[in-house]
Order: structure tokens, then sequence, then C-alpha cells
């Protein structure tokens, strides 16, 4: 599961909440049918803890070496998912008749001695006056500029930083200071989430876009100026570039070519102005903001940033169990885990652990799915529905295969009936436990259910059904709520399934003092109670994969959920 990050477009926002109660469960009018069929049941039971562990034991191994987006160890775990598909019979559902749904991902670096900035005939300096970034097109661009205060249209507050400026054609300055002076976070959830973005309220980067600019400068707090090591990280960043997957890049559009101005540029830009730079520097974030102006009409700026690509390839895993009837074999439920983690510890003492194994998270998810396909590919029958298995890359790195499969899907999205995900299932609290950050792990027979009720009432009481007349775990729905303080909903890749119309269930046994640690290893889990987990949610798959219809949605998707703005 990727770390808790609230963003809104590029600001980010402390949302401070009260907690939730654990909701009592509704009782299910929901009738399993899957469960209480002899063979069915005899197929879940081929999933057992020794298989899990064994295969945990490969993906969570030190060879594997924490699988970060992108590795060695990760196209390793990748090969070994495939092979044991193809060892059972499970069909390759990615590219061309392939296990593996190809993505290109690009990284950008800066060559700093070839990027310069010029302005009324004066060369500053790269590093020293102002940093570009590789990921934004910088160039060339020459124009004259405008100051548009933080850059925001809001119309609920009647907030337009272009009101009376034109700065089609020019290069726009913004303040990096957040949200509109006056504007509550309470405030700003509200409008962000029940506005519609584009209309209701835009983002600065967006807005400048929208108004004609064709460049932005961005001004940074003077505290981040004044930390040698915020600007050196923002450097390194600059000059060793970060991959990204490039055909999501492409298709989510380009962004203004934009520079990042320190104090000797910002003061070269701003000199005999109507107002200087130390004013507006100092009047953000939180003091009196500095209304936007047109500078002086021949003043222009120029910028241009050279920089070097490389490209390399990594991939979602795709296998698909093709369904009995002849009709409903054309829709399918789609069960998801991340199969990357983090990598190795860069700043760990020679001689000591380094690697992030991530038994847990998502170890037990991958092989969760591993487990579930074998059984279902040696069933004495298969379920009327398809079932697709996608392993996603790159979810620590912002949820990149699950953004990418559903964007580019290898089935068709609107044929997908529903999607299951498991991300960390392997824990339990011990008796006795009483390390603050274990607080929130469930018991050795509890279960986090996330989302089930919050698109499809039916998805809900199936759910429910199959658990009260199989293994009866004790489901917790503490964090079933878009608005829990942790944003579980939106931290794993169930949440750009649900983006589609595609109802989801999240299973997720809670965060532990080892989530993210190098201490996340196969000896901490609880295989028995993710024997009856895994279980679980491969009675809910063939529940799901027998419905005469598809689970009907009959409740709307938060409109924060729907605009990704965490």
């Amino acid at each position: 599961m990727k770390r808790a990050r609230v963003a809104i477009v590029t600001l980010s926002l402390l949302v401070a909440l009260a907690p939730l109660a654990a909701a009592q469960a509704a009782k299910a009018t929901f009738t399993a049918s899957a469960v209480k069929q002899p063979l069915v049941r005899k197929s879940a039971e081929t999933i057992t803890a020794a298989e899990l562990k064994d295969y945990l034991s490969f993906v969570a191994s030190d060879e594997m070496e924490g699988r970060t987006t992108p590795s060695r160890g990760l196209d390793t775990t990748a090969k070994f998912i495939a092979t044991m598909l193809s060892r059972w019979g499970v069909k390759p559902a990615g590219d061309d008749g392939s296990y593996f749904q190809k993505i290109v991902l690009k990284k950008e670096k800066v060559l700093p001695s070839s990027t310069e900035a010029e302005l009324a005939g004066k060369k500053f300096i790269y590093g020293r006056d102002f940093l570009c970034f590789a990921s934004m097109p910088a160039g060339p661009v020459s124009g004259g500029m405008v100051f548009a205060g933080d850059g925001w249209f809001i119309k609920a507050k009647n907030v337009d930083a272009y009101q009376g400026i034109d700065p089609k054609g020019k290069i726009v300055i913004i303040t990096q200071g957040g949200l509109p002076a006056g504007l509550s976070q309470e405030e700003a959830m509200k409008i962000l989430t029940g506005g519609k973005r584009g209309e209701d309220w835009i983002d600065p980067n967006s807005y400048a876009r929208k108004k004609g600019a064709i460049g932005i400068i961005v001004l940074p707090p003077l505290l981040t100026q004044a930390s040698p090591d915020a600007m050196e990280r923002m450097r390194k960043t600059a000059e060793e570039g970060t991959y990204q997957p490039e055909k999501l890049a492409s298709s989510e559009g380009a962004q203004l070519p934009t520079l990042v101005a320190y104090v000797p540029l910002a003061q070269a830009i701003f000199a005999k102005e109507k107002t200087d730079a130390r004013a507006i520097m100092t009047s953000f974030p939180g003091g009196t903001p500095v209304k936007p102006f047109e500078l002086t009409a021949d003043k222009r700026i120029s910028f241009t940033v050279k920089t070097t690509s490389e490209t390399l390839a990594s991939q979602n895993v795709v296998g698909m169990i093709e369904g009995s009837d002849p009709v409903l074999k054309g829709e399918y439920v789609a069960l998801g885990a991340h199969y990357d983690h983090s990598g190795t510890a860069t700043s760990a003492p020679p001689g000591t652990d380094a690697i992030f194994n991530g038994a847990d998270d998502d170890g037990t998810g991958t092989v969760a799915l591993l487990a579930i396909a074998e059984s279902l590919s040696k069933a004495p029958r298969r379920p009327r529905r398809s079932a697709i298995f996608v392993w996603h890359m790159g979810e620590e790195r912002g949820l990149w295969g699950s953004r990418y499969f559903t964007t580019f899907p290898t089935v068709p999205i609107d044929k997908i009936v529903a999607q299951l995900n498991i991300d960390m299932i392997g824990r339990s609290k011990a008796e006795g436990d009483t390390n603050p950050r274990d607080k929130d792990l469930s018991g050795p027979n509890e279960l986090y259910v996330i989302g089930s009720k919050m698109m499809s009432t039916e998805l809900g009481e199936l759910s429910e059904a199959v658990n009260n007349q199989y293994l009866k775990l004790s489901f917790n729905y503490k964090y079933d709520d878009p608005k829990d303080p942790e944003r579980f909903f939106y931290r794993s890749d169930h949440i750009e399934y649900a983006r589609k119309n595609i109802p989801i269930i999240f299973y997720f046994t809670g965060v532990h003092a080892d989530y993210h640690q190098l201490s996340d290893e196969v000896s901490r889990i609880d295989f028995p109670k993710f024997e009856k987990v895994t279980r679980t949610v491969y009675m809910t798959l063939w529940e799901i994969a027998e419905m005469k219809a598809r689970p009907r949605v009959d409740k709307e998707l938060p409109a924060e959920a729907k605009q990704g703005l965490f």
C-alpha cells in the first residue's frame, strides 16, 4: 500500500478529521449459492497456509531486492508469476498473447550546463538563481510577464487570479503558497470535492493554461529557500530525474514550461515594479496577499532547459480463466494486488539488512492471487463469468499499474463487473501487544473490509452473505468511508477501478509497526489467518462470477474520488 499522502492538485493539505467508529455490519439479504456447493468448498480448501508460505518465501526473499519499480527484482517476480500461471493453464491476458502488459517508463534529467535563463540581457545560473525539472516542458520560452498571486480560480469565493489582467501569450508568475488567502482547509475540502473541476474551481497550472499563458514561474516560500537540505533535494531530483509511465503522462496532457525562481532571479524580475520581490515573497504563506498585476510591458524573460532521457520497460502481469457460460464468460470479475514494494535502503550501514522485503505489503496480496488462480484453474468446474487476475506494478510510486490498466485495459473495461483488491492481509494483533504502532492491527479472526457497500448495495450484501455462510470472519468497517482520517479508500489500486464505475472490495488487515520498514518479513505473517482471508476472497469471486446479473451500482462515488484529488 502506498504511503498516505493527501494532495489536492499539487498542493499538500493536512486534513484533521475525527476518527470514525466501526460501523455495525448490516444484516445481509443476499443468499450465497456457491458457498453451499461441496465441490466449490473443496476447491477453496486447496488454498493452504503451507502453499501461501512457499510462494511468499520466494516473492519476499532477499533475492527479489525489495521489488521496487523499476528493478531486476520486480522483473524476476513478474516472470515467476507468469511461469506459475503457465503451468496451471491460466490464459495470458497481457499484450501480444503474453502475460505481460508492457509499460514504458521514461526518465528525463536536466543538463545543468545547457540550461539557462536570461532577463534584461543578464544571464542567470541554474542551481543558484533558478531551477527547472526535466519532467516539465521548459523551453525555449520567451515573453512578457504577469504576476497572478496564487493562481487559483474558485467561483464560490469570487477568486479569480486573472481578474483585470491578461496572461495570454505571457509567462505567469505564481506563489507556491497553497490555497487562496482566507480559505480554510475545511472550506477548501468542501469546495474542491463538492464542485466541478474546470467550472467551479481550477487549479493554478490548469488555469494558466486555459487563459493562454505560455509558461509559469513559481516562487517558492522563503523558508524553503533558506533550507540547504530542501534545495539540495530539489536540485538532485531535477538532475537525476524520476521515472514516469510515458504513455500515462502523454494521455494526461502537457504541462506548461515551468521555472522555479530563487531570490536572485525574483529580485531581478520585480526590480522597479509596483511591488518588489521582498514584499511579494514575504506575503505567503499566511501573510497579506499581493494583488495580481502586469509587469512592465518591455520586460521579457527567456529560459531554456536541455535534458537527456532514458527509457526502460516494466509490466503488469495479467492472466485470465475463462468462464463456463457462453454469454457471461464475456464479463469479468477482476482480482488485483500490487507486486512491487520499496526496494533497498540507501542509508543502511554496511553489513546490515538493507532490503525492504514487503512480505505483508503486498507480498501477501501477490501470493493470495497466485493461490486463488491455481485453485480456480484446478477446480472441478468453472464459474459462469471469467476471472481476470492483474498483478499491478508501481503502486508504491502512485498507483501506476492500476491507473495504466484501467486507462489501457487488455479486456473491455465496461465488461469488468467488480474488482477485488488485496493489499496487506497477513498480519494480526497479538495478545498483549502494547506497541502504539500496532494499535489498528486487526485481530486473529478480524478483517477490514473497505468499499464493499460504497458503490453497490448488492455487492456489500453478497460479501457479507459469503462470510456469514462460510468462515465467519469478523468484518470491520472502520475504514469503509471515503473521509476516514487515514484515507485508505484512496491508497491502493481499487480506487482506479472505482473511478471507472466498477464496484470494488478492498481487503486489508491493518497498518502495523513493520509497515514500510525493513522488518516487514515472512516470519511475521499469521499464516492461518492469511489462509482464511484468501479462501474468503476466493469464495466471494465465485459468488460474483455466478450471479445472474452483474452487481448493480446504485450509489454515486464521492466527488473527491471521481476527480482524483487524493
